[in-house]
């Protein structure tokens, strides 16, 4: 049985995570630690056979003089439970990043692309990747996901605003565009495969295919107990939201990984 670690109590994806786990309890002892107001240094990790890493600040409005929060929290808590980790003896660090590290809201993502991050949320986040990625040897596995947008039921950020939409349209608009997107299910799924299979690397979990927003707007509206029903009135507008506003790129623009699965840990430069 290997003992799991999850920090971040509380958050979307570590109480999925958890609960996943807890379906096989002859595999997996699992305990969620809160990190919000508590310090790595309040906690034993000696015997964990992983930390699964996924506190952090999200979906929060980025002022100017939010940067030290972010790097506060999303790089300096991570590095120091990733170093507290090591040196306890833990043999894996999963570390939760994001698709915005290469700074796109439309496009195709693949192994040439650059990073670049744009937001102060995706700085902290590649910050903490290369900081921890420096820890990595043969006795201490750091796997650092980059998921796209993440739906599911309860999911926040994109998945919540086409909820809501979902909710006022009378209609599901017929609009065709392609986006990488991973279900809560297939993360944790990802999740597990790696904990199976320790190994070091940039993994990149996502659906078998791209999906188009009307997918989720769909399904959205089945969840509320209708039926949904397409149309392109709506198109037109989109056309133009999508073409003038970084809100109608995100919903309804294109951008995948395009042969991304698997890619060595990141080095070089620190992105400020």
């Amino acid at each position: 049985m290997k003992r799991i670690l999850i920090t971040g109590a509380g958050s979307y994806i570590g109480t999925h995570i958890e609960a996943y786990l807890l379906r096989f309890p002859e595999r997996y002892e699992t305990n969620t630690l809160p990190m919000q107001s508590h310090t790595p240094d309040e906690y034993d990790f000696h015997g964990a056979d992983a930390v699964i890493h996924v506190a952090a600040i999200v979906h929060r409005k980025e002022t100017k003089d939010s940067q030290p929060l972010y790097d506060a929290v999303n790089r300096d808590l991570a590095v120091a439970v990733a170093e507290k980790a090591k040196r306890e003896g833990v043999k894996q660090f999963v570390f939760f990043s994001t698709m915005a590290v290469y700074g796109m809201t439309e496009g195709t993502i693949n192994r040439e692309t650059a990073l670049n991050p744009k937001t102060q949320y995706a700085r902290s986040k590649l910050s903490a990747e290369r900081r921890i990625a420096a820890l990595s040897d043969d006795t201490f596995f750091v796997s650092i996901l980059r998921p796209p947008m993440v739906f599911g039921p309860g999911a926040k950020g994109n998945p919540a605003r086409l909820e809501r939409l979902a909710k006022k349209l009378p209609f599901c608009p017929d609009f065709e565009n392609r986006r990488s997107m991973v279900s809560i299910e297939t993360l944790c799924g990802a999740v597990e495969a790696l904990l199976d299979v320790p190994r070091a690397g940039v993994f990149f979990p996502q659906e078998p295919k791209p999906l188009a927003t009307r997918e989720l707007i769909e399904r959205a509206m089945r969840e509320q107990g209708r039926t949904p029903k397409r149309s392109k009135l709506l198109n037109p507008a989109i056309r133009v939201l999508r073409k003038c506003t970084s809100a109608g790129k995100k919903a309804f623009g294109d951008l995948v990984y395009e042969d991304l699965t698997e890619l060595p840990l990141p080095n070089g430069e620190e992105t400020r």
